[in-house]
């Protein structure tokens, strides 16, 4: 039988899984299998839609083979030169290709998740101005006492270039009086006389931001989508129910990118949406609304305001999207930062919630490199990742993903090991689903480096780290299909009192955003803050809590029961402003059998309706509460005295996260401390053997454990660096683990290196031979501008020591290296410490290869040293990592290949 050749990979792909299948029936193994969901997923730009079969194929097939799961697709601007084959966003063609795309990517065990538009954020030709991105426009006139107002009214034409819609008119008089006028109005003519006294009169209107969709592909530009109205969101969705038709359930997930919607503030129903929901007219407060001056009423008035745009959001736009998806098999995908809005509620809206990094973070990693010239400081603080991971665990979603790695580093400079310790931060606080951003579309007729989006970095087959890029991507394949299964093994909630940051005067800024990039505008430095970070230090698992999840939460066996998970404490931290409700149902809880623990108590209600009489309740309810609800000293033994017990394994450097699976704990360990920590470390689990699983090498075994009373001791060693998994067990499962300890000082490996060069470009340097390890690019001109891969091979004989393992060493490492010993392979060295064992050595003429490839940023400054012209894209076309105009010949060589020193350590295994 023949086999169409569009067929072929299915084949490839059913083959390939019967053989994974047969070979797992003959060995188990303690890891689970992977799966495509496990896998690093990549942000895949689209530029231009300039996309064709053959070349979709081919970077599927790339991607499968180097251990992606999935891609998302974002069509973005295009390439000059390109525009002949420019695909218009939804057309027929395009369709085409994404069906061909998703076909294609199922016959290789790949999935497809897409953007509901292009660019971001949400927006495109559809959008006609009733339904574009709406902000507050108010104008003010002063009327004189007896006098007549006998005007049209009409937004200042000058700042206001799109024609805003006048909705209302109020005047407020000097001796405090208030007159709603808007329905005097004739169109936009209004005739009043001001009597008694004079007036200030506020002219309401809906305006438009006019901003345009940013980075827009081919048949996507036109007006960002106002996000606060669910009119507006079902006439956006026509366009797509109409292209999706029968794409339903194919595609995974539908994706929406962080809130950067700019200076969108309102909406035409805005007031009558207020009105409902707060309880009285804001028209009424339009001055305290809109004064800049730090007051009590106006800071509740705005208080509301905030509130009132958190709703809209939530209700009338994010929570009608994922049930829009839902109806057609798709999943959502959600970024929630930078919204206007409670974080937790609107993340939780979403099937996958999803965090972004941005920047590059410190670590005491000896030998980990983060050269000031070449990075921008990051902001993944730990709060803030928890947000989105806290959502789907309280909410009962199982992923929690991130957009990972953006501006790591400058382009090109991004090394393999520089992405392990930030993943690992991610992991280490619930994400569990990381997707690169990105890799850009690029066809094979395009020159180096080929087709390149502005943001690095740049996960491709023309960029050379993606040689090695299979170590990585293995890597958090394992750790995720770890920290996907079972459920989140968090014992503590804390309260998230949203309402002292909406409370505030905000510098006079009535409209807020939750921002990732400005933590300290919001989070650094409050209560809240200060109560996460001492709990995370002492060693606690924690999950925070708004005050709509507290409302939907239940009591059962004195554990605080959620749609998503259970807990045993909840932590209220010191906060000035609670809703009356969210207090009535903490005490609630805590009558209930719930361990509520107070650090502070509420002074007063938020918002301004009835806010006397509602804090009157309050301190009625505190009052009548007092020994529930008295605030501890210590929460540290106020949690100890509630039976949740700390991690106390923190005490040695190590960070942590653990999960549930049937009862049992899964640790996952990770070490970014300067040293190795080794010895005994305590789980608090009793009466337990413990499985020692390695995500790097995916080695196993059962670890030395002092079994206790009311923890399990266990036996680790782990170097700067590196992380394991512990997973409990009542019986041993596995063969012992190996505890290797070096017998000797590490051995220096001497003699003469030949270098060959293999693959790369611009042109492959001349062989070589090196004594003394150092950069490449000293060797040659040509070897200066090389950017690929090189092998180096050395023979050397075996020291005169007995050993049955030995570890090799290769020191400074720029910036990735495969190892064969004596025609074998060993394995891979891709992040920091560049160490491997060896295995056993022969007596003489041991022959070491060890194939390095450094990165590509030596190739792209010798091209634009010699002025040839790469950069041909559209709109931002490229930029450096601090947005300035990208200029690689100020850049100097950066050092590349095997620069050791290299050695290798006898080892022995300890038994206990």
């Amino acid at each position: 039988m023949k086999i169409k050749s569009h067929y072929f990979p299915f084949f490839i792909g059913v083959l390939f899984s019967l053989n994974t299948t047969a070979q797992s029936k003959q060995v188990s193994s303690p890891w689970p299998e992977i799966k495509n969901v496990n896998k690093p997923w990549a942000r895949w730009w689209w530029m231009g839609n300039a996309v064709d079969k053959p070349n979709l194929k081919s970077s599927l097939i790339d991607f499968q083979k180097v251990g992606i799961g999935g891609v998302e697709i974002t069509p973005i601007y295009g390439v000059k030169g390109e525009e002949n084959n420019f695909i218009d966003y939804l057309s027929p063609k395009y369709m085409d290709m994404l069906n061909y795309t998703i076909k294609t990517a199922d016959s290789l065990g790949l999935q497809v998740d897409m953007v509901l538009g292009t660019g971001w954020p949400y927006g495109g030709p559809q959008v006609t101005l009733p339904y574009a991105a709406t902000k507050l426009v108010v104008e003010k006139y002063e009327v004189k006492k007896d006098e007549v107002f006998n005007k049209e009214i009409i937004a200042n034409p000058e700042k206001e270039k799109i024609p805003a819609q006048l909705l209302a008119v109020a005047a407020y008089g000097a001796d405090g009086s208030y007159v709603d006028l808007t329905k005097q109005l004739n169109g936009n003519m209004l005739n009043w006389k001001a009597l008694n006294t004079s007036y200030t009169l506020y002219a309401v209107f809906a305006g438009k931001t006019g901003q345009q969709v940013k980075r827009a592909a081919p048949g996507g530009k036109g007006y960002t989508l106002d996000h606060y109205s669910e009119e507006a969101l079902n006439a956006y969705v026509v366009p797509f129910d109409k292209a999706l038709t029968g794409f339903e359930g194919k595609l995974r997930a539908i994706f929406n990118d962080s809130f950067e919607v700019y200076g969108t503030d309102f909406t035409p129903l805005f007031l009558q949406e207020f009105e409902k929901r707060r309880g009285y007219d804001l028209k009424k407060y339009l001055p305290q609304l809109l004064s800049k001056e730090d007051s009590e009423i106006g800071n509740r008035v705005k208080s509301d305001y905030r509130e009132t745009i958190s709703d809209l959001l939530l209700n009338k736009f994010d929570v009608p999207w994922t049930k829009w998806a839902n109806a057609k098999n798709f999943k959502t995908k959600l970024q929630a930062h930078g919204s206007p809005g409670n974080l937790i509620d609107l993340y939780a809206s979403a099937d996958i919630p999803e965090c972004e990094t941005f920047g590059s973070m410190p670590y005491d990693i000896p030998g980990f490199r983060r050269e000031i010239e070449d990075i921008r400081d990051g902001d993944a603080d730990p709060v803030m990742l928890k947000f989105s991971s806290s959502a789907a665990h309280i909410s009962g979603k199982p992923l929690t993903s991130s957009e990972t790695f953006t501006w790591l580093r400058d382009h090109f400079k991004t090394a393999l090991s520089q992405c392990k310790p930030e993943a690992e931060d991610l992991l280490l606080n619930g994400i569990n689903h990381i997707f690169l951003h990105g890799s850009t579309y690029s066809p094979k007729k395009a020159e180096w480096p080929g087709w390149k989006f502005y943001a690095s970095v740049n996960f491709n087959a023309n960029n050379s780290i993606w040689e090695d890029a299979p170590g990585l991507f293995s890597y958090i394949a394992n750790c995720q299909s770890l920290l996907q299964a079972g459920k989140p093994d968090n014992g503590t909630l804390l309260y998230y009192p949203i309402y002292d940051t909406w409370g505030k005067s905000l510098e006079g800024n009535l409209f807020f955003q939750f921002k990732i990039h400005s933590l300290k505008e919001w989070l650094h430095g409050t209560p809240f803050y200060e109560t996460t970070e001492k709990l995370m230090e002492k060693g606690y698992g924690l999950d925070f809590i708004s005050d709509s999840f507290i409302a939907q939460a239940t009591v059962k066996d004195g554990l605080i029961v959620l749609p998503g998970n259970s807990y045993k404490t909840l932590v209220v931290p010191n906060c000035d402003k609670m809703p009356l409700a969210t207090l009535e149902k903490l005490i609630a809880l805590k009558k209930a059998g719930a361990k509520v623990i107070f650090e502070g108590l509420p002074k007063s209600v938020p918002g301004l309706n009835d806010y006397e009489a509602q804090n009157q309740k309050l301190a009625n309810l505190i009052a009548s509460n007092k020994m529930m609800v008295e605030p501890v000293s210590d929460v540290f033994k106020a949690l100890a005295e509630a039976n949740e017990m700390p991690e106390t394994l923190v005490n040695t450097g190590l960070k942590f996260i653990k999960r549930d699976l049937n009862g049992e704990k899964i640790y996952y360990l990770v070490n970014h401390t300067a040293k190795t920590i080794e010895g005994f470390i305590p789980l608090t689990v009793a009466n337990k053997e413990v499985l020692v699983l390695d995500p790097l090498t995916r080695k196993t075994g059962n670890a030395i454990v002092q079994k206790q009373e009311a923890i399990t001791m266990v036996k680790v060693k782990i170097e700067s660096g590196k992380s394991l998994f512990l997973k409990t067990e009542n019986t041993a499962s596995e063969k012992p683990w190996n505890y290797y300890k070096a017998q000797l000082e590490p051995i220096a490996l001497t003699g003469e290196w030949n270098l060959t060069f293999e693959k790369g470009g611009p042109t492959l340097p001349a062989p070589a031979k090196v004594s003394k390890l150092d950069s490449w690019t000293k060797i040659s001109p040509e070897a200066e501008v090389f950017s690929g891969t090189a092998t180096y091979t050395l023979q050397f004989d075996k020291p005169k020591v007995a050993a049955k393992n030995w570890q090799l060493n290769l020191g400074d490492v720029r910036e990735s290296a495969k190892i064969w010993l004596n025609g074998k392979y060993i394995g891979p060295a891709w992040s920091v410490p560049f160490s491997i064992e060896l295995g056993k050595l022969k007596r003489r003429k041991n022959e070491l290869k060890i194939q390095v490839t450094n990165l590509s940023a030596n190739r792209v400054r010798d091209m634009e040293m010699h002025g040839k012209e790469w950069k041909i894209f559209y709109e931002i076309n490229m930029v450096d990592k601090d947005y300035n105009k990208f200029d690689a010949t100020k850049w100097a060589p950066m050092p590349s290949g095997l620069k050791g020193p290299v050695t290798i350590t006898p080892l022995k295994n300890e038994k206990n």
